[in-house]
């Protein structure tokens, strides 16, 4: 009789063994089924409603730039400073990226984070093909709301036809960042 207890209770504990990994096992189940869709990509392009497309700047010449003109074609959107070197190292290849695929509808925007007497002095010494919107410290904030999460410069966003982001870079731009947003968007 005391074999037979035995075996019971060896049975009762290997069912309970099962129990817990079995609960144990399903809430595992459950939990990375709520995580992926928590997590899961929205289908919705939320970037095209992002409250950058309703803001406006002036320009260097004193015109009014609404960003809602940007959108419809790819735009590459520069954040930058006339005091910060990279910038300004990357903004004559930015320029020449323009001249060669503005035809093709890629757009180039580059907002300035800076004074607007120094910005305007900067373009009489170097002028720039693309447009400048003047947006000063408040650009430090958009530029958060894009995905730069330090406010560092520079800072660019690469927008696709549809508004949406393709990608985001902190620092200076290289040959092979424009080309493959170019190949990405044509």
């Amino acid at each position: 009789m005391n074999d037979n207890l035995h075996m019971n209770n060896q049975s009762f504990g290997a069912s309970r063994r099962n129990l817990i990994l079995g609960a144990g096992a399903a809430a595992a189940v459950a939990g990375a089924g709520v995580a992926l869709w928590r997590y899961e990509p929205e289908v919705v392009n939320e970037s095209a409603r992002h409250p950058f497309w309703s803001q406006q700047f002036d320009t260097p010449s004193g015109d009014m730039l609404k960003m809602a003109d940007f959108k419809g074609k790819p735009l590459l959107l520069n954040f930058w400073a006339t005091w910060c070197p990279p910038c300004i190292d990357e903004l004559p290849m930015i320029d020449a990226f323009w001249r060669e695929h503005a035809a093709n509808g890629h757009q180039v925007l580059a907002v300035a984070i800076d004074q607007p007497s120094a910005v305007r002095r900067f373009l009489e010494r170097q002028p720039l093909g693309f447009p400048i919107a003047m947006a000063g410290l408040a650009g430090t904030d958009m530029s958060k709301t894009l995905g730069n999460a330090v406010g560092g410069l520079p800072f660019t966003v690469f927008f696709k036809a549809d508004a949406s982001i393709w990608r985001q870079k902190m620092g200076q731009l290289s040959s092979d960042d424009l080309s493959q947003w170019r190949s990405v968007v044509a």
